[in-house]
């Protein structure tokens, strides 16, 4: 036993020096165990939730799971590493790795291809959100020391027919001692597997590295087609030959506002006054979301497939509800103050909120989002005909809840003020997100008062959120938990509708009988085709079953 603290002490002298050579199998084992032990803690605790510990058989189950996790990645970089890849190739994974760990341990969020297209998606300012000071630590033991090891580590060289029979010999064998850990433990882990399959998005690295793969290999296959066409025979139909005044659509896409936590909805807090005060708003209580995140869930909502029949490559490489609208004679504005419109308004007109023109709104590049209010104003003036106009919010996008809002809509207190939410209270944290949804509420009433003072339309207002969030709930933060497994504050959503006085007269509808289809579940899945009903767009792809305005026309 006295021998063994000596050992350690030459070893790491000797790795100082950089004196320690050893061949590349040794080293890729090395950080398949690393990996494998102190990077893939959630996904052990979620293998092993409900297991006692205290039983042999759970502490075999546990080693079982180690050596698979250890062997995938030992097979994963065997593949891929040389004398010339391995250290460039483990640099990078330590690093990527150390913010993957922090990510999903501090947030508990999956790595799955969703949330991979959303982290590439992501821009500065919202990276910025999430750049806190906790994340030093986990830089240090993850990346940090771990770089410094293998900076000190000098590779053994071989002959290539050497290196070629030892690496093929050391693959084959991670491969079968993969195959007996199952083996021993397969009735639990093919259960495990097969009842929470969202659980391999939480094997790290190998879970960014497949679903970075899936992205690229969806972007490259995006590349080379064709948007699909959607609604090429869209026409205005019969109603519009008589129509005297020209029709204002406004859609309103929320971000990451949870149906819980909205007022009109029963909420504790009356989080929407200004809305609950204005005439003819109609809030509709029971609405599921597309997807837990915005990539997913903004091209859906456009899409005349929607979750329903969800196929994510047809609706990401298709033509929108927008394209559709456009071709019956709307002009068609996507105006912008969040990180883009994930592909949906490409082929229509584009804009962002101009800074010049609610300076008092923005500062620092970025503008809050009652700057969408002076947008419309201009985009109802200078457009004579008919108009569609898609309005997409910064809304309640976390980890900084506080930076949504102005000073004065600070009204629930304490109100957190750290991007890093797990060090704030659950109060806090439920305060901070409240006054973003207060000011949403301010801003959707605003833009209906607006649309108001434009008697020279018939107007309309559709606001909904994209997707919800949770707040610390089961040590949850943030959204994108996988659409199976995710709570329902993710995927219940607000949303609310108001008609000009003249609207529902001019396109034969009865606002009192959608009030009373407020009442009953509905998904992002409708949207499409009840923006083609309201605005009398006759279509071949249009669906009367999922236009909820339908039975409420005359």
């Amino acid at each position: 036993m006295r021998r063994l603290p000596a050992a350690l002490i030459s070893f790491a002298q000797r790795l100082a020096a950089g004196q320690v050579v050893l061949s590349i199998e040794r080293v890729l084992l090395l950080a398949s165990l690393f990996f494998a032990l102190f990077c893939n803690g959630l996904f052990l605790s979620g293998m092993l939730a409900g297991y006692d510990m205290a039983q042999p058989g759970s502490w075999l189950l546990a080693g079982s799971l180690v050596v698979v996790v250890a062997a995938v990645h030992f097979v994963l970089l065997g593949l891929l590493s040389t004398r010339w890849t391995t250290k460039p190739l483990l640099a990078l994974l330590f690093v990527a790795t150390a913010f993957a760990v922090h990510f999903m341990t501090r947030y508990k969020v999956y790595l799955d291809t969703a949330m991979l297209r959303n982290v590439l998606a992501t821009d500065v300012r919202e990276a910025r959100d999430l750049m806190t000071w906790s994340l030093i630590p986990q830089l240090l033991l993850y990346a940090a020391l771990p770089l410094w090891v293998l900076s000190r580590v000098r590779l053994q060289q071989r002959s290539v027919g050497r290196a070629l029979l030892v690496r093929a010999g050391s693959l084959l064998l991670a491969l079968l001692l993969a195959g007996g850990a199952i083996f021993v433990n397969f009735q639990d882990i093919a259960s495990l597997m097969r009842n929470n399959r969202e659980l391999r998005f939480l094997v790290t690295p190998a879970n960014y590295l497949y679903s970075l793969g899936q992205v690229a290999r969806s972007q490259a296959k995006a590349a080379d087609r064709v948007r699909e066409p959607v609604g090429v025979d869209a026409v205005p139909g019969a109603g519009w030959s008589g129509r005297q005044k020209p029709v204002v659509m406004v859609m309103v896409l929320g971000e990451t506002a949870r149906a819980a936590n909205w007022g009109l909805s029963g909420y504790a807090r009356q989080t929407t006054p200004e809305l609950a005060a204005e005439a003819g708003i109609i809030n509709f209580a029971d609405v599921s979301s597309c997807g837990t995140d915005t990539e997913t869930s903004l091209p859906c909502i456009f899409s005349p497939w929607g979750r329903r029949g969800y196929d994510e490559t047809r609706i990401r490489n298709s033509e929108s509800v927008l394209d559709v609208v456009a071709r019956a004679g709307f002009r068609v504005v996507w105006v912008d103050n969040q990180s883009g419109c994930k592909g949906v308004c490409n082929g229509v007109e584009s804009i962002r909120p101009d800074p010049a023109k609610s300076p008092a709104l923005c500062a620092d590049g970025e503008c809050q989002d009652g700057a969408l209010v002076d947008t419309l104003k201009q985009l109802v003036s200078e457009t004579p005909g008919n108009l569609l106009i898609v309005l997409h919010q910064m809304g309640n996008h976390g980890p900084a809840y506080f930076k949504r809002y102005p000073d004065e809509f600070k009204q629930f207190t304490p109100a957190c003020e750290d991007p890093d939410l797990p060090k704030c209270t659950g109060e806090s944290i439920v305060n901070a997100y409240d006054n973003a949804i207060r000011y949403t509420d301010h801003v959707v009433a605003s833009l209906v008062r607006t649309l108001r003072e434009h008697a020279g339309h018939d107007s309309a207002l559709l606001y909904v959120s994209d997707h919800g969030e949770s707040l610390g709930e089961k040590g949850l933060f943030l959204h994108g938990v996988p659409y199976k497994i995710a709570p329902d504050v993710q995927t219940k959503v607000p949303m609310v509708m108001w008609f000009s006085s003249g609207f529902p007269a001019s396109f034969a509808l009865d606002d009192g009988c959608i009030g009373k289809v407020a009442a009953t579940p509905l998904a992002h899945d409708h949207i499409f085709h009840t923006l083609l009903g309201l605005l009398d767009v006759k279509t071949s792809v249009y669906a009367r079953e999922m236009d909820f305005s339908a039975k409420c026309r005359k």
